[in-house]
């Protein structure tokens, strides 16, 4: 676990975490739906420094870890074919589907290519015009708009062999779909300063106000997420249940109303299913009937697709804030980095990941047991 002192500013971590600490009188759940602050969380020891009263839960906040197992399915079986150029941030190679993953389909003759950039798959369409190349457009508000600007540039350009196989989700749906659970425990929420840099926060006051849960936005750094956590608690303490942007060196309330066009030329909202979740109304986009010569899924006609997920994984709860990684009993056993059940033990933001890689192999101490803040 990373010790107070080396935190970027030790003094204001310092003073954050004793503003927590006399702020609470009583347990409270918060969740992040962000799996970069997830790992910070962990790789940072913020959960064993704040009083025991404040549990942080994780939740479904990892892009490649909430891409359904039949999207996963159709992306090998596109993969498969010979005319394919299947182009991919390397993040989703190691994703296992039924039976094998991306890697292994490039291990068997497939042409799966890792790229940065949805632009780098179109230029690849530009040089190989006898080849079908498809980009894996997967991830939540912050991925989405330069997915649908390339598919705007490769209709713009008359690039006819280049199409998107898409799984976009939407934050605050997920947010709703968890305060409905029957379940559920969550009493604030850390909303992901990334995603909201792009929306703003519009969206988010009708669901604080209808749940009686506040939002704070917030960012990613130790520092941030104390910040969040404090802001949370306040708002509990006080019985209040407002968004607060605390990320305003990122965030607007109005989010970048460029992109938010973008997304609005390009694609539409629609129903999409979570791993482990199932579908959520509303949770996602697809192309727009305007570009949909250039969906993936319509182009190739992969359907009739079955799935199955092992038996032993239990990264759906994992994901709903249910579980905690170390909690499973294939955690570290039967699912390793190496061996992964399900994309929360392979994906740089899943929250098995992050236990397994930062040892957080068994059930942590206690806060004050793990390192006193004075």
């Amino acid at each position: 676990m990373k010790y107070i002192d080396e935190f970027q500013d030790p003094e204001l971590a310092r003073r954050l975490l004793d503003d927590i600490h006399a702020t609470v009188t009583r347990p409270w759940a918060l969740m992040e739906v962000c799996g970069g602050q997830t790992h910070s969380i962990i790789r940072h020891g913020i959960d064993q420094l704040l009083p025991t009263e404040v549990e942080l839960i994780h939740g479904p906040g990892c892009p490649v870890c909430v891409t359904p197992l039949e999207v996963i399915d159709k992306a090998l079986e596109i993969a498969s074919r010979p005319e394919v150029i299947f182009c991919s941030f390397g993040d989703m190679l190691r994703v296992p589907g039924t039976g094998r993953d991306l890697f292994q389909v490039r291990g068997a003759g497939g042409d799966v290519r890792v790229v940065y950039s949805p632009l780098d798959a179109l230029r690849l369409a530009r040089q190989h015009p006898d080849r079908q190349v498809v980009f894996f457009g997967i991830g939540f508000e912050t991925t989405a708009p330069p997915n649908a600007m390339t598919v705007y540039q490769a209709r713009k350009l008359g690039i006819e062999n280049f199409s998107l196989l898409v799984s976009h989700v939407r934050v605050p749906p997920a947010i709703e779909a968890i305060m409905r659970s029957p379940d559920c425990r969550v009493q604030g929420f850390l909303a992901a300063g990334h995603v909201c840099s792009v929306m703003g926060v519009g969206e988010y006051p009708e669901l604080a106000e209808r749940f009686g849960v506040p939002i704070v936005v917030t960012g990613f750094e130790p520092l941030d997420i104390l910040e969040g956590v404090r802001r949370t608690v306040a708002q509990l303490e006080r019985g209040e249940h407002t968004v607060d942007n605390a990320y305003p060196r990122a965030v607007r309330p109005e989010g970048n109303a460029a992109a938010k066009a973008m997304l609005e030329d390009v694609f539409e909202v629609t129903d999409r299913a979570w791993r482990g979740i199932g579908v959520i109304p509303d949770s996602g986009w697809r192309l727009s009937a305007e570009y949909r010569e250039y969906d993936a899924e319509f182009r190739f006609r992969v359907d009739g697709i079955k799935t199955r997920e092992p038996a032993e994984c239990r990264s759906g709860e994992v994901l709903q804030g249910l579980l905690k990684p170390h909690e499973c009993e294939a955690f570290g056993t039967l699912c390793t980095p190496r061996t992964p059940l399900g994309a929360t033990m392979v994906s740089s933001e899943g929250a098995c990941a992050a236990y397994y890689l930062y040892r957080r192999l068994e059930t942590t101490p206690t806060p004050r047991e793990a390192s006193p803040v004075v």
